[in-house]
């Protein structure tokens, strides 16, 4: 089974978009939602179809921020 380069990969990105989370895929935004995790979960099961497809893909999450603590 060969290895794909990252640019045969079709891209679904979750970012905000007018104020709201969405799933960007060449470039049109759908799925728009108010929480992130159900955006990402749009992007999963839009993923899930493409693989079906036979089509490789890969999900993206832009404006996620790390964890910090004040020690």
């Amino acid at each position: 089974m060969a290895i794909r380069a990252a640019g045969d990969r079709e891209t679904l990105t979750v970012s905000r978009h007018e104020g709201r989370w969405a799933v960007e895929h060449l470039g049109v935004f759908t799925d728009h939602s108010a929480e992130k995790e159900e955006a990402k979960a749009a992007a999963n099961k839009r993923a899930r179809v493409l693989q079906d497809q036979g089509r490789a893909c890969q999900v993206r999450v832009t404006g996620e921020h790390g964890f910090f603590a004040d020690i």
